[in-house]
């Protein structure tokens, strides 16, 4: 009898420790006890876009025509000169370029909407597109930036949640500007970045694109 009253009081004791304590945590809010940082993508892209990636992008940005006219039809000819590879050495071939050219449709009836162009001064066979959203294809833009590297993420979920940011950013900041309704016939200027999937055909991601 004396052992099951000495066993109650210290399950009393432990009980009446526990609840002094124990720190009560908010749904969501487990990172104020752990001291982890919750990963935001969109807050990450944000803090990065007007310091470090636009210039970035801007420093290797190259001619879209000059481009054009050295490659010569073969566009992964220009790799080491201007290119960037998504996995380091290896992965999907990007590059970053600018220039001025004529909007000479604007397609918004597809999500992945885009319009075509044609570049000042220059009459080679390439079809060249920029998109406009809603919808992006590809992830040209977060591929391009030198310091943002997988091996920094967690996971591939937040690694894309970064593209898929970026590409928010860019809807918001850039495309949602322009009038797409009145902008066919109009000369722009813009800088974008792109993957080589084709020596025809240039899917551009602008990062910045103004209205002459």
């Amino acid at each position: 009898m004396r052992s099951v009253i000495i066993s109650v009081f210290i399950a009393l004791a432990v009980i009446i420790y526990v609840s002094v304590t124990a720190t009560v945590v908010k749904t969501g809010e487990e990172n104020l006890l752990t001291g982890e940082v919750k990963f935001s993508a969109g807050e990450s892209v944000a803090g990065i876009w007007d310091t470090q990636a636009l210039p970035d992008l801007n420093k290797k940005a190259v001619d879209i025509k000059q481009f054009l006219t050295e490659a010569n039809g073969d566009l992964k000819s220009l790799a080491d000169k201007y290119g960037k590879y998504s996995m380091g050495t290896s992965g999907e071939l990007n590059y970053t370029v600018k220039g001025t050219a004529t909007v000479k449709s604007v397609n918004t009836e597809k999500k992945a909407g885009y319009m075509e162009v044609a570049i000042k001064d220059y009459s080679g066979p390439e079809t060249i597109k920029l998109q406009i959203g809603s919808v992006y294809k590809g992830s040209a833009v977060r591929d391009s930036l030198d310091f943002i590297r997988f091996e920094d993420y967690t996971n591939q979920v937040d690694f894309a949640a970064i593209s898929q940011s970026i590409h928010n950013l860019i809807q918001t900041n850039v495309i949602d500007k322009i009038d797409l309704t009145t902008i066919e016939s109009k000369e722009i200027e813009f800088m974008g970045c792109f993957t080589v999937n084709s020596n025809n055909e240039l899917l551009i991601t602008p990062v910045t694109l103004t209205v002459k």
